[in-house]
């Protein structure tokens, strides 16, 4: 009954609200070229659960995905490349198409130094999640604060969402993705202090030293904000030249648009 109830809740709370969304800044040949395997692709949500999280963490990224390139490998006939990861509060772990995403705003966050290697053994952790279910028990902690401006004071948002059963690794996307980068030790928002140095004759040296944070309380933004992220725009990435841009003369207006998203084949 608890399981039921709690599929029922998810399907409410995962459906768009349709209005507060901002249109994609990004047309999606473009985006689809500047992903390379192992960048987050973070995603403006207009679910009732994607306030939630906006709301808990002060942001506007409220979903984070990770590009895995071929790991899911080859489509089959008549279907489109899974070329992303992420866990859905209905399905759990699963792959899909970049396209699942067209219409929505996005910002492509890229870890920087990792090798080839490091990156594999990233999408792999996170692709050995495959098939996990979102945590059920955490829906009915993040529906608490459904209510418009819930009285948490704001030290205790983000710990907000770590609640639930206890699976930290099913309470929310950022989470599995923040795991998997631990995995091979590369820093997200880290923790950072001063060590003193054990080296003979440096009685008075100090040296910087990084812990990790829980995965659990990561969120979307976080790869946002983080210095160790670079921030890719499609639109720039390539060959861009303000100079070939098209101004309509002033006294013309007409009704602004969001980029449109060409049709997949």
């Amino acid at each position: 009954m608890f399981q039921a109830l709690g599929k029922s809740f998810a399907r409410f709370l995962s459906r768009p609200r349709g209005r507060g969304v901002s249109p994609t800044t990004s047309e999606q040949g473009k985006l689809a070229a500047s992903l390379r395997k192992g960048d987050v692709l973070l995603l403006e949500g207009n679910s009732r659960i994607s306030s939630v999280i906006k709301y808990l963490t002060q942001s506007s990224w409220s979903h984070a995905t990770l590009f895995i390139g071929d790991a899911a490998g080859a489509p089959q006939a008549g279907e489109e490349a899974k070329v992303l990861l992420e866990v859905d509060i209905n399905d759990g772990v699963r792959t899909i198409p970049l396209s699942t995403y067209a219409d929505m705003h996005t910002r492509i966050c890229r870890p920087v130094g990792l090798s080839p290697e490091n990156i594999d053994k990233v999408v792999d952790h996170a692709m050995a999640r495959l098939g996990q279910h979102y945590d059920l028990k955490n829906i009915f902690d993040l529906a608490r604060y459904l209510i418009p401006n819930p009285p948490i004071p704001s030290r205790w948002r983000r710990l907000a969402l770590s609640l639930g059963s206890g699976d930290p690794t099913k309470a929310i996307c950022s989470s599995l993705i923040a795991e998997a980068f631990q995995a091979v030790h590369y820093p997200i928002l880290p923790q950072v202090f001063l060590k003193k140095s054990m080296d003979p004759g440096s009685d008075d040296s100090y040296k910087e030293v990084l812990r990790s944070r829980h995965h659990s309380l990561f969120a979307p933004r976080d790869f946002d904000v983080s210095p160790y992220f670079q921030i890719i725009k499609p639109t720039i990435d390539k060959d861009f030249d303000p100079a070939a841009l098209r101004w309509e003369p002033a006294g013309q207006e007409t009704r602004a648009h969001s980029i449109p998203s060409p049709k997949q084949p």
